[in-house]
């Protein structure tokens, strides 16, 4: 079936910016959400034929998705194409009963709720607005919404943050028992203002990342969680409940599967051909509502791009790559040298055809093994 069977859709309201963000975000704007809710729609009504008839995944990101006005967020979820997986990013202190009740209603049902940490002291380092109770509380509103299928966000390396508290973060967060864990390594841009207050401590943290990774996969493995994807991890299929709980939309990226984004900042993949749209707001609304396409960027992908990037973004997961579909882009002499210092597994496929994958060793080195890999 032709057409891209993913969909992105961005909504980058938030009441605040934190300071180690980099995402296109705009902060409050509630009189526009209307507006920005028009615009994509017309967007998706413009680009409707890239997509395939038969819609696998829908991921509203952001921003705070559900920052965004109830009433343009309803209209908006009530009109996107009917997905298999469709998630909606949240921060804590936006959900609330009525605000689960709306989502589970509108066709949502997955949830991934940006916890980033339980400690009062890390939270207000982050600039988070949400308390640790405000955290269990929207996650248990999303569980009395009928929500199976939630997310946990937690983010380690934190200007302050001791192996003590990342091992307190994990606890907490095994105790809600969610369905899903995404566990990112904070990663500050060069010349933010969250870099120049913590500049110091972020480089003293840069020493134990190797260290605290190694405890988030140790710590959630042992607890039952498959360690699907680099900082990923999901429940395991059981007897009573044999989902596979991956979060599907992002194993399209990394799998490289053609996706369509819109929205301010969006980047859409497909056959072969990517853009960007620009992050500006009023030229986005303004091009909309005139009928025309948002101002882009675009970028034709080389074969050899497309290989790299097909290599560079397998790897991360924990299921075979064929190397077939990774064309000239793996140092078949490095692969011989990784191979044998037990980084990296190469198998014939019961197809015909090799694959690679790293071992878990390889996997906890992560980009270095997989920038060794590269031709």
């Amino acid at each position: 079936m032709s057409g891209a069977r993913h969909l992105y859709v961005h909504l980058p309201f938030c009441a605040h910016r934190c300071g180690y963000c980099d995402f296109v975000t705009l902060v409050g704007r509630a009189e526009q959400h209307d507006a920005y809710v028009d615009a994509l729609l017309a967007e998706l009504e413009l680009e409707r034929a890239l997509l395939s008839p038969a819609v696998e995944t829908v991921f509203l990101g952001g921003g705070t998705p559900t920052f965004t006005e109830p009433r343009a967020l309803r209209r908006l979820l009530e009109m996107l194409p009917p997905a298999e997986e469709v998630t909606v990013e949240a921060n804590p202190e936006t959900v609330t009963p009525e605000l689960a009740a709306m989502l589970r209603d509108a066709g949502v049902n997955r949830v991934s709720l940006g916890a980033q940490s339980f400690r009062r002291h890390l939270l207000e380092v982050l600039e988070r607005v949400a308390q640790p109770d405000t955290v269990r509380r929207a996650f248990y509103d999303l569980r009395d919404a009928g929500f199976d299928n939630i997310s946990l966000d937690l983010i380690y390396g934190i200007p302050g943050q001791s192996a003590a508290d990342l091992d307190a973060d994990l606890d907490d967060a095994l105790t809600l028992g969610p369905e899903h864990l995404s566990c990112y390594e904070l990663e500050a841009k060069p010349g933010t203002r969250f870099t120049h207050t913590h500049g110091a401590e972020l480089a003293r943290q840069a020493d134990a990342m190797e260290t605290y990774f190694d405890v988030v996969v140790r710590r959630l493995t042992n607890a039952g969680y498959r360690w699907y994807e680099t900082a990923n991890f999901c429940r395991r299929p059981t007897r009573v409940d044999r989902r596979d709980l991956r979060a599907r939309h992002n194993l399209a990226y990394w799998r490289a599967r053609d996706y369509l984004g819109v929205g301010i900042g969006a980047v859409s993949t497909i056959e072969g051909r990517r853009w960007r749209n620009s992050p500006r707001f009023a030229g986005h609304v303004a091009a909309l509502s005139s009928g025309e396409a948002p101002p882009r960027e675009y970028e034709v992908l080389s074969d050899d791009v497309r290989s790299r990037e097909r290599l560079m973004l397998g790897l991360r997961l924990d299921e075979p790559l064929d190397l077939a579909d990774c064309g000239d882009a793996v140092d078949g002499a490095a692969l011989k040298r990784l191979t044998a210092l037990g980084l990296a597994d190469v198998a014939m496929a019961p197809a015909g055809g090799a694959r690679i994958a790293l071992t878990r060793r390889g996997r906890l080195l992560g980009g270095g093994v997989t920038a060794e890999l590269l031709a």
